[in-house]
């Protein structure tokens, strides 16, 4: 068993840390926190592991020289990056990165008309168990430490920058694994993700996505959280939802709606649902009328999924027409939708299909 001092004294990844944290740091070792921002911008948004020919004064240098390597307190790697596919879309690649511990997660750079988006893995694997996704399907094998979802970011930003791109508008947490299992960690590197010293990606552009954790929506309303809010729905009742989302037999639809009525009316912050639409499971006209039904009252917007293939479901998506009428039917009930581009399908780089694995899509 590991003592609680062989844990706190374990070394730390620099990007693990927050910029208070990292000031409290040069504080508590007698150096003055104005060079706190020097070193957080050479790591966060100049994106160094090396600082040899950077222009630190003495104290940060003697500091990085105590500090900072094998068998200190702090170590700055980065994940390997052991795939990158491109989709032939020409707006869409999938990296696979290997962990320190040889763990793989796999993170997903998307171009738009005028942004870029990067979407992060927050756990590798996941315990939700989402009968349609490639990632529940692999089951969980641990959660991301904050600076492994920090250094996702860093990835899309290098990858963006030798393109000749800008930098990333948007982020969604919405790759491996289940974000508010992982709420802590993902918290902190939220928060250094939006730094606007760093990386600057501010809250009002990063959007995390949920299957229905219950207790982690009362936390993010209690704490009001800035970040928009997606529940991943995809039943309007209790038997649809269950058969699809294993986890809401844990946390029942009427609990799960409970707890986005109070969200909402604490932080009146608008929620996106995400419903993959699957042919003939939960793609009619009337399971759209029960959504309409189940979103009243709610300042709420239905994203629309058409099912991406993976090897574990043998379901199908919908005829393209079917995805129309069923936005139809919530656009008639004063409900706002969308029906999502499908993209990236080749590379397994689409919703539901990431599970760190580089085998090009079926």
């Amino acid at each position: 068993m590991t003592s609680a001092a062989a844990v706190s004294t374990a070394p730390r990844s620099l990007r693990d840390l927050t910029f208070v944290e990292l000031e409290r740091e040069f504080v508590a070792s007698g150096l003055s926190p104005l060079h706190v921002r020097k070193l957080w911008r050479a790591v966060h948004r100049d994106l160094k592991t090396d600082f040899a020919g950077e222009d630190f004064v003495p104290p940060l240098r003697h500091w990085l020289a105590g500090n900072l390597g094998d068998r200190r307190r702090f170590f700055l790697d980065a994940p390997t990056e052991t795939a990158d596919l491109a989709s032939t879309d020409g707006l869409t690649r999938k990296f696979l990165l290997r962990l320190a511990d040889g763990q793989a997660i796999e993170t997903v750079v998307m171009g738009y008309a005028g942004r870029q988006t990067a979407c992060v893995s927050t756990q590798a694997g996941c315990a939700m168990g989402c009968v349609f996704c490639a990632t529940g399907q692999m089951g969980f094998v641990r959660h991301l430490l904050p600076g492994e979802i920090v250094a996702q970011v860093r990835q899309a930003q290098l990858a963006l920058r030798a393109a000749g791109h800008k930098s990333l508008r948007n982020l969604v947490l919405m790759g491996m694994g289940e974000p508010l299992h992982n709420y802590d960690a993902v918290m902190t590197a939220l928060e250094i993700i939006s730094d606007r010293g760093g990386l600057n990606i501010g809250p009002g552009r990063i959007t995390l996505s949920t299957v229905g954790v219950v207790p982690g929506i009362l936390r993010l309303a209690a704490e009001r959280r800035p970040y928009h809010l997606a529940i991943s729905l995809h039943g309007a009742t209790e038997a649809e939802r269950s058969a699809l989302v294993p986890v809401s037999q844990r946390w029942p639809l009427a609990e799960l709606m409970a707890a986005c009525r109070t969200y909402f009316a604490q932080t009146q912050r608008r929620i996106f649902f995400e419903w993959t639409l699957i042919a003939g499971t939960n793609d009619s006209p009337a399971q759209a009328e029960r959504l309409a039904r189940l979103l009243a009252g709610l300042d709420a917007h239905v994203n629309l999924i058409p099912l991406n293939p993976t090897n574990g479901y043998a379901g199908s998506a919908p005829l393209s027409g079917a995805a129309k009428q069923f936005k139809q039917v919530l656009e008639a009930a004063g409900i706002p939708s969308t029906i999502r581009q499908r993209r990236g399908i080749d590379v397994a780089a689409g919703c539901g299909q990431l599970r760190a694995e580089k085998t090009l899509a079926r």
